[in-house]
């Protein structure tokens, strides 16, 4: 018999195993699909569970690709410090977290769900040359976490955090202030849904006064899918959602149409139907030997009877419609129109840049906004590093979010080349990160001091008694 004590290696053999069992038919589901082999198409059937799979199929998920259209043009490269300067200490802190990667996390969750959050705290095995903790930096989700802000300032004046934990079943929280947090823990085992009733907690801190820090500010930073003034943040496809239910329910409509015209309604006249009765209830029922289907043949022993079919459903009217509401949901969105091509063939890339103006403009807008709270979360990793400079002051350095070949780039760099711009802002302008900037500028200057040792020595200068006068012989002084 296995112990079954919590965080014991037969504990979790069996916690691991299980979850392996669980997620086996997802990942078998997955493969048929990846294979080619998903399920057949199914005929029709008068059962609710048919009928309710018929319409899970007319789902056509639009708002998932104005979200990530917006995700993938966001890109933070790194940060710099006030004088546009790469940050060493900036650059460390931003690649042992990872945030060339979990910052996509965070934009994700902003536009799919209006808001984004992301942690600072102390680093439980990594240390700073001062022997502080290093700063840990996590992203984290909002059903887990809210910020509450100052009414007076706007400024965020109190976080919570709140999760379950999946080895003991108790719920954790922490109510987060600019100097203190206190943690709290559910007096029960709960479900992923955590009570929030006042007997429902119990504080756990070790002091009345909480668990003081010395960051300065809030640990949890909020990144909020750019709010209008007054009001709650929304995610990316707020403004088309009634678009959506639009369009699936002409999807819906297509696939009947298109369904019970597959097999056109025949129709018979001149037949008699034979009837019988129930024996149980007394009723009269008519017997129906003409069952619809790709196999069946039907036959009549009438002398008069004909047979017949209804005209196919014209679905051309359905797709107009469907590529109307698509295209309704990209320009309400802001989202370029060539994510659904349509009749755009071989467009230029000047047409691309003007299907793009609107979306790089609201793209500007996010990084405005995220590039705030990306100076507030190096402001607290400099804090928690025991740092004493000013990182809100430092800059956010982001990808150009608009669709520019290399060829263009090139061609760019040349002619400020050619103004006086120097080889830093030319590396900057061409998306580089901070770090390859340097390496860059390292390079270059490598190169020319190279190139400046192997020009010959220079002659003597000329004076009075070496000069040439033109005909071969030397000048008298």
């Amino acid at each position: 018999m296995l112990d079954e004590t919590p965080d014991t290696p037969d504990w979790w053999l069996l916690r691991l195993g299980r979850k392996l069992r669980k997620r086996q038919g997802q990942l078998d589901e997955w493969w048929r699909y990846y294979s080619g082999e998903p399920p057949l198409p199914q005929l029709p059937a008068n059962v609710q569970q048919a009928f309710i799979d018929f319409q899970r199929k007319a789902r056509t998920n639009v708002c998932q690709l104005i979200s990530n259209a917006s995700v993938h043009r966001l890109f933070a490269l790194g940060v710099t410090g006030p004088d546009g300067e790469p940050d060493d200490l900036a650059s460390r802190w931003w690649q042992a977290n990872r945030l060339d990667s979990r910052q996509k996390l965070v934009f994700r969750s902003a536009m799919s769900q209006s808001t984004g959050y992301m942690m600072v705290g102390p680093h439980p095995t990594r240390t700073e040359d001062n022997g502080r903790p290093s700063p840990l930096i996590t992203p984290e989700h909002p059903r887990e976490c809210i910020v509450e802000y100052d009414p007076e300032t706007g400024e965020p004046y109190v976080g919570l955090k709140a999760i379950r934990n999946d080895i003991d079943g108790y719920g954790y929280a922490w109510v987060l202030f600019d100097d203190t947090r206190f943690p709290y823990k559910t007096r029960e085992r709960c479900g992923s849904r955590l009570p929030w009733g006042p007997d429902s907690w119990e504080y756990v801190g070790t002091s009345d006064d909480g668990e003081p820090h010395d960051l300065g500010g809030l640990q949890l930073v909020e990144f909020a899918r750019t709010p209008d003034l007054g009001e709650d943040p929304v995610p990316e496809f707020a403004v088309v959602m009634d678009l959506q239910d639009r369009l699936n329910l002409g999807v819906l409509n297509r696939m009947s149409a298109s369904r019970y015209s597959g097999f056109r309604q025949p129709w018979i006249k001149g037949h008699k139907f034979a009837k019988k009765v129930d024996p149980s209830t007394g009723l009269v029922t008519v017997e129906q030997p003409f069952v619809p289907g790709p196999g069946n043949i039907w036959v009549s022993e009438g002398e008069h009877a004909q047979f017949g079919q209804l005209d196919a459903t014209d679905l051309s009217g359905f797709l107009k419609e469907h590529a109307s509401d698509v295209r309704d949901m990209l320009i309400l969105s802001q989202t370029p129109a060539y994510y659904y091509a349509g009749d755009l063939i071989n467009i230029s890339a000047d047409t691309i840049n003007a299907l793009d103006i609107l979306h790089v403009a609201k793209i500007r807008e996010h990084i405005a906004s995220f590039g705030e709270a990306f100076e507030d979360v190096m402001a607290l990793a400099a804090a928690q590093a025991g740092v004493p400079d000013d990182y809100t002051e430092a800059e956010v350095r982001w990808a150009n979010p608009a669709h520019v070949s290399l060829a263009i780039k090139a061609d760019a760099a040349t002619k400020l080349k050619s103004i006086g711009y120097p080889l830093d802002v030319i590396a900057e302008e061409m998306g580089e990160t901070p770090s390859r900037v340097r390496r860059i500028t390292a390079g270059a200057a490598s190169q020319a001091l190279l190139a400046a040792s192997l020009l010959p020595a220079p002659g003597p200068a000329p004076t009075a008694g070496n000069l040439d006068d033109g005909a071969g012989g030397v000048l008298d002084g």
